[in-house]
């Protein structure tokens, strides 16, 4: 039988061991995917939720607008003492004062509004809709913030890594360059020229690592993460073609558009309110039933008496109240359709930016990566031959930095071109 001693002691290490699994796996990364990450600003932005708020506003101020073609019914109750005589007196003087206690229930249903209530029912549901399509492009504006970040994050990894591997070069050649001076084959300038170029490249890692770090942050606040989650992102900055022709996506463009809808919503609306405001100059009829108790004893339920009545008014003089109301909703219809025309160009522009500067990118890609590989093979030669001594120190040196530069310029436009992909599928309207 184990001891006492031992018993506790087996216990004490397995509890430390789970709680540093524990620990272990709550500090893992989180692993992302770009849907992940596009998933995750949906759940966490309030740019969302604050539309979604509205959506859900909508919905109500257009429950709101059905209900003034419905039957109202209100309840009156009143308890007075008054000495003035009451109207089933003969005598107009002065009376003892008395109670009074009242009850009455009017109903009322507008038959007739000259178009007032059915317009005002059409702009709540065309306001619904606006509010629907502001989800949607509140989406696509999120889809596209949280994908720039992605590959903000992807570009500064990339980076950081050509970073490193430029100190680990210049640390290697160092080395080299100090193993020939000490074999007296390399002058003391080459070891001072070699210790500055690797000092500037220690400084750029530093650049590197915090451009980094501020990827990651800005990324984090983005998906409504603690800024400094630990993340992984799981896909790669790659090349993958882009078929269509500019032509094909501004046609597509400006019949998906969530905004092109909004518009063409937005001028009904203006033309509701035409017709609410021209519902002034029409008679509006309303069939209305009031039933009465009153009696001097609470709570005055006797005498019953009713009234039904079907009430017409027009209004035949205004100042010109209803005219005004009309130009005014007038000039807002001018300004919608005038609104929608400049929504059209400057989404027609919108996505011949993107799709210009993702074909740019794309030259570009291609350029790059031939250059990477030759100043790879620059760089090789470079070092045998200042290795063979039939080269100078400064031609590695400028050939590592090549080399350096011909990397950068390859992730720069890799990120270009996924950006901009990402831009246009904005621009487009595309899910």
């Amino acid at each position: 039988m184990k001891s006492p001693f031992i018993l506790v002691n087996t216990a004490v290490v397995a509890a430390a061991a789970f709680v540093i699994f524990c620990q272990t796996a709550l500090a893992a990364p989180l692993g992302l995917s770009l849907d992940a990450s596009i998933a995750l600003t949906y759940k966490n932005n309030p740019a969302l939720q604050i539309v979604e708020a509205r959506q859900e506003q909508s919905v109500w101020a257009l429950k709101e607008a059905q209900t003034n073609k419905n039957v109202s019914l209100d309840y009156t109750h009143t308890d007075m003492r008054s000495n003035s005589p009451p109207t089933w007196s003969p005598s107009p003087e002065a009376v003892s004062p008395y109670n009074y206690f009242s009850n009455q229930i009017i109903a009322s249903l507008p038959l007739y509004t000259g178009g007032k209530v059915e317009n005002t029912i059409e702009q709540a549901k065309l306001n619904h809709k606006v509010s629907q399509l502001e989800i949607t492009a509140t989406k696509q504006q999120l889809k596209l913030e949280a994908s720039n970040g992605y590959y903000k994050v992807l570009q500064n990894q990339t980076l950081l890594e050509i970073a490193k591997q430029t100190v680990n070069d210049f640390s290697a050649h160092l080395d080299r360059v100090w193993q020939m001076y000490d074999m007296g084959v390399a002058p003391w300038h080459d070891v001072l020229q070699t210790k500055v170029r690797l000092a500037n490249a220690e400084n750029d890692l530093v650049q590197a690592q915090n451009d980094y770090y501020l990827a990651v942050y800005s990324l984090n606040k983005t998906m409504g993460l603690p800024l400094r989650s630990e993340i992984t992102l799981t896909e790669p900055l790659i090349y993958q073609e882009y078929a269509l022709a500019l032509d094909d996506v501004t046609a597509y463009g400006l019949t998906h558009r969530p905004e092109m809808a909004e518009q063409q919503a937005n001028i009904k609306i203006e033309e509701a309110q035409i017709k609410i405001a021209q519902s002034g100059q029409h008679p509006k009829v309303m069939l209305t039933g009031t039933m009465a108790w009153n009696n001097d004893d609470f709570a005055g339920t006797a005498n019953r008496d009713w009234t039904a009545m079907l009430v017409t008014q027009f209004n035949l003089f205004d100042s010109g109240n209803t005219k005004a109301k009309v130009r005014q909703a007038q000039s807002g219809e001018l300004a919608a359709r005038k609104q929608a025309q400049q929504t059209q160009d400057n989404i027609s522009l919108e996505i011949s930016d993107a799709y210009l500067r993702m074909k740019e990118a794309e030259k570009r890609i291609s350029t790059n990566k031939i250059a990477v590989e030759e100043a790879s093979m620059n760089f090789a030669i470079a070092q045998r031959a200042y290795s063979a001594g039939v080269g100078t120190n400064l031609d590695v040196m400028d050939a590592e930095l090549a080399l350096n530069q011909a990397k950068t310029n390859y992730t720069n436009s890799l990120f270009d071109y996924n950006i901009s992909k990402a831009r246009l599928d904005k621009a487009m309207g595309s899910e």
